[in-house]
């Protein structure tokens, strides 16, 4: 892997997972293939892992690094919705270890053909499948300024949202919008960076941040996803989820604070009456994140936090 596909908290992942001989894994985005990488060593000799990823690139990447592994790999072209499916027809069910590498990995940002990269002198697409649903233009084009507004709020946290949301309208309207160079324009145009933004991230980040999420769904196939990666581990597999983004991460710790109760109704009654049992024991409570280290050697790491549990063995077993 190359410098710019740096895995983030590779040996937190590894510590976390456990993989050992003969383990059963799951990479739910696979990537360029750099943890798969570490865990595919680390599960030596005859450890196997299926590798998914939506976007059809990131599998031919994967090939690519992976290759040496030979049949201990399986690579699908799927959206991690889609696990428990996928790990059922491929025979790796029961699994011993799920990953989940969230947001967007360092070889689609470099692509200049996917709009993901404020430089990219091409549409902003955005789409890690692209041959399914709208890329982020279109997304623009078939929005108002209040949805567009939303958007920017819900899923990039952007606090000038509405602003930003009528520049870009007025923009494509007068035919300035047209690749995602454009859109990082318009946006730094929208809305200067103050003093306490300079040097710290680019004024479009979080546009682009929200509009990649909302064109891929990524909150909204999150706890499909989950609730198929436990429901695929066999009791004592690890589950591990890398976030990078504070609404990924609320879905990640209140799944795993969910699984890890008996009772889930609210208020707490004198009887249970829910039926619910726990599933998950969290191995770290507050989550890791990486050293200021592997932030100087990796940018990708600065917002990434892991989080991580031990699927639990049904009650009376």
């Amino acid at each position: 892997m190359g410098e710019g596909h740096l895995p983030v908290l590779v040996d937190e992942v590894l510590a976390s997972l456990a993989v050992g001989p003969g383990s059963s894994i799951a990479d739910c985005t696979v990537g360029g293939g750099g943890h798969a990488e570490r865990l595919l060593e680390a599960s030596s000799p005859d450890g196997r892992l299926l590798g998914l990823d939506a976007d059809r690139a990131a599998i031919l990447e994967a090939q690519r690094t992976l290759a040496r592994f030979g049949d201990r790999v399986i690579l699908r072209p799927a959206n991690f919705a889609n696990l428990y499916d996928e790990a059922r027809a491929a025979h790796f069910i029961p699994l011993d270890a799920v990953l989940f590498d969230l947001g967007l990995s360092s070889y689609q940002l470099a692509d200049p053909r996917r709009g993901f990269s404020f430089a990219a002198d091409a549409p902003p697409d955005m789409r890690f499948d692209e041959d399914r649903g709208l890329s982020a233009l279109d997304l623009i084009d078939g929005s108002s300024q209040r949805e567009l507004a939303g958007i920017l709020a819900t899923f990039g946290e952007e606090r000038r949202a509405g602003r930003i949301a009528t520049a870009i309208l007025a923009a494509r309207a007068e035919g300035r919008l047209m690749t995602a160079a454009d859109l990082a324009e318009v946006v730094a145009a929208a809305v200067p960076t103050s003093r306490a933004d300079a040097g710290r991230i680019h004024s479009a980040t979080r546009t682009f941040q929200a509009l990649r999420i909302a064109v891929n769904r990524e909150l909204e196939v999150l706890t499909p996803a989950l609730t198929g990666a436990l429901a695929a581990l066999r009791p004592a597999g690890r589950l591990a989820v890398i976030t990078y983004h504070s609404g990924e991460d609320r879905i990640v710790k209140r799944f795993l604070a969910r699984e890890s109760r008996d009772c889930v109704e609210d208020p707490l009654p004198p009887v249970c009456l829910c039926g619910h049992r726990a599933q998950l024991r969290p191995i770290v409570k507050r989550g890791i994140t990486p050293t200021a280290a592997e932030v100087g050697r990796n940018r990708r790491a600065r917002s990434a936090r892991l989080r991580a549990a031990i699927k639990l063995a049904p009650a009376g077993a």
